[in-house]
């Protein structure tokens, strides 16, 4: 059984129980399918020559290099010679945006810990159905310096929580605003929105018009040949959402653009847009879903999970080790002595591993896959304990609590209270890095552009 991936009604459903990759049963013996990648073209040599320096940091071409490999790993395609040519230029303005932020953000004195570097590499690994820890092995069997992946997260991370921290110091969202924002959902009751990704390209200037162009059609070509969406949002994408994949959630029409409203109103759920110039660059939009504003029913289940975790990962299901098979034993224990949720979150609580959620929040099951995992949500007695479902990493057990028909379109205070947040962070965002520009002293090199 592969990771779960469900629509995105709790954020927290994405470290939910198997967030280590393919489920196998100990006692059935079948060994995990490895995920498959695609070899990369060596894109760049190695060279230690300086692309450019930006306030004094320098960035070399091996920077570019690994940053290009980055891409071609991550999205599991083949590049030639010539895409990542495209790339360049692009990927030489991202580095430079890049070092503008970090010095912003040690300026502020942000610090970004390991543990949270680890958890959104872990959490692009999960929404992506790869394996934990495959994409950093990938890199490394690759010969792509872990420290590529963790620079660019290092730098989202810092810059997204310096706005968050200048938001929460000058920005209040007032009930009055609030309030209004609900009229207006309520008076297009019944009228389509749209749940949207994005990958967002930026213009700063005339100069750079053209290689922006040319690398949103690389992306598209990429995307059409199988790239994931959510991954190359990730990885180029230049706006807060980058790190959930693009994930704009749900909008409506007034809230877009007037040309991507006129284009997602045309769209098939499922498609790609091809590059469409918006105020302050391209944006590339990925339809994920459409429904009727304030409403939305759908089927949502509670549960409670207790997890048995291994002291060393599960490599071979054919010969677990000795705590392997005791924590299999713990999870069979339970199956035999809980009846509840109330006796499951108890058990949970007395042996789940640190991350682990008990309780991962409401579930919209439609969303949910595999459609076997969906199926069990849907069947299985309320209360009644699942056979244990293996991991890499350990042994779950879970226990649905309730099922119900829900309206889960409505638009609470809490939804447009984030909304509006997110939509200052992005100006506010937008409007720093040309004022940092503005002010920095960048030198390219070796006909950088």
């Amino acid at each position: 059984m592969p990771n779960l991936h469900c629509d995105r009604m709790r954020t927290g459903l994405l470290a939910l129980l198997l967030a280590a990759g393919p489920v196998e049963a100990i006692a059935a013996g079948h060994a995990a399918t490895p995920a498959v990648y695609a070899k990369p073209a060596a894109p760049l040599a190695d060279t230690s020559r300086i692309a450019a320096v930006v306030n004094g940091d320098v960035i070399s071409e091996a920077d570019i290099a690994n940053r290009a490999r980055l891409f071609a790993i991550s999205t599991g395609l083949p590049m030639s010679q010539e895409v990542i040519d495209r790339l360049k230029p692009q990927i030489l303005r991202q580095l430079i945006d890049e070092r503008l932020r970090v010095q912003e953000a040690q300026r502020r004195k942000i610090v970004i810990q390991d543990a949270q570097i680890a958890a959104a590499i872990k959490d692009i690994e999960t929404r992506n159905n790869m394996p934990s820890g495959a994409l950093r092995a990938k890199l490394a069997s690759d010969g792509v310096s872990n420290r590529t992946l963790i620079d660019q997260i290092r730098a989202q991370l810092a810059w997204s929580q310096m706005l968050r921290e200048i938001v929460g110091e000058k920005m209040v969202i007032t009930d009055a605003e609030i309030a209004e924002q609900q009229k207006l959902a309520a008076a297009q009751a019944g009228q389509t929105e749209y749940r949207l990704g994005e990958i967002f390209i930026p213009v700063d200037d005339s100069t750079n018009g053209a290689d922006a162009q040319r690398f949103a059609e690389t992306v598209i070509s990429e995307l059409h040949a199988g790239a994931p969406f959510a991954m190359v949002a990730a990885q180029f994408s230049q706006t807060q959402t980058a790190l959930e994949g693009g994930e704009l959630g749900w909008e409506q029409a007034n809230q877009l653009d007037p040309a991507i409203a006129r284009l997602v109103s045309q769209m098939p759920v499922g498609a790609v847009s091809n590059p469409v110039r918006v105020p302050g660059g391209l944006s590339i939009v990925n339809l994920q879903g459409k429904r009727e504003i304030g409403r939305d029913i759908a089927t949502v289940a509670t549960m409670r999970q207790a997890f048995f975790p291994f002291t060393s990962p599960l490599v071979d299901p054919q010969n677990p080790t000795e705590q392997q098979r005791q924590a299999l034993a713990k999870a069979r224990s339970v199956i035999g002595s809980v009846n509840g949720c109330e006796q499951m979150e108890a058990v949970a609580k007395a042996n789940n591993a640190p991350n682990r959620p008990i309780d991962p929040g409401e579930i919209r099951v439609e969303g949910v896959n595999p459609p076997a995992f969906r199926t069990l949500l849907e069947t299985i007695p309320l209360g009644k304990p699942t056979e244990p479902l293996i991991s890499r990493d350990g042994i779950a057990v879970i226990t649905v609590c309730s099922r119900e028909q829900k309206n889960i379109g409505e638009i609470t205070a809490q939804d447009m209270q984030r909304r509006l947040v997110a939509e200052r962070v992005e100006n506010l965002s937008r409007q720093t890095m040309r004022d940092l520009h503005r002010k920095a002293s960048i030198d390219l090199r070796n006909g950088g552009v």
